[in-house]
Formats: structure tokens, sequence, C-alpha cells
């Protein structure tokens, strides 16, 4: 089973477009990235910009907004991300469990499902292909 877990980290919520993260805790990241690898279920890994230097492109009415980062209505702000292959709910989150990070912050625990956990008519549109 696969899972993304999302990094929240408080610092974004006002993070400048020069924020750094503090060496310390990214030697602790590359620790714990080690051990997902070691541990052969890490697919993915990186981490994102700060929300400063981001963009919103909102949909509405046939039209797109493009916002240019920050943006003063969120406070949950996605900091970077895991992919992990487990063998369960349990297991992916005993990892994000595991994670270095500071007080506030939150990591959200996704599956990413596969084609095979859909109904017949989203996989038969998934292959291009339309159902009666």
């Amino acid at each position: 089973m696969r899972f993304m877990l999302l990094v929240i980290p408080k610092a974004y919520e006002n993070a400048s477009a020069d924020f750094v993260p503090p060496a310390e805790l990214v030697a602790k990241m590359t620790k714990f990235n080690d051990s997902l690898s070691k541990a052969g279920v890490l697919l993915a890994l990186d981490g994102l910009a700060p929300p400063a230097k981001a963009a919103r492109v909102s949909f509405g009415g046939g039209k797109t907004r493009v916002q240019d980062g920050p943006f003063a209505e969120a406070k949950e702000m996605v900091g970077g991300f895991w992919i992990i292959d487990v063998k369960s709910r349990d297991e992916a989150v005993e990892w994000a469990r595991r994670a270095p990070m500071l007080d506030g912050d939150i990591i959200e625990v996704r599956q990413i499902p596969s084609m095979e956990d859909f109904p017949a008519d989203v996989q038969a549109a998934a292959r291009g292909a339309h159902q009666s």
C-alpha cells in the first residue's frame, strides 16, 4: 500500500521567501530519510519552497485566477512529503510518528489508491474507454 506523508510545518505560517530550515533539523531529517530508504519503504521524497514563493491557480465559472503567495487565509501549508510503500495504514502512521518534527508541526498520512481500488467505470475512464 502506498501512502503520502504530507509535512505541514508550523514555521510555514509566517515564513518569508528566503526561509531555510535549521541545519540541525535538516541533519535529523536526512537521518530519518536514510532509515526509510534502508527499510526499503521509501519511493519518493522532497521538500517544498515556502508559500511566499508559491502561486495558486483557482478555477470557477470557466475561468482561472492566479494568486501569488504568501496566502493570508491559509494556516496549514504543505512543506514537503514522503511517498512510502508499506503493508498497512498503521505502519505508515508509525513511520510518521518517527519523523523529527518541530513543536506544532503536523504530518498528514494519506493513502494513494491503486486503480484497482476504484469501481469498473472509473477504471474504464482512466483507460480512455467508455462503458454504457
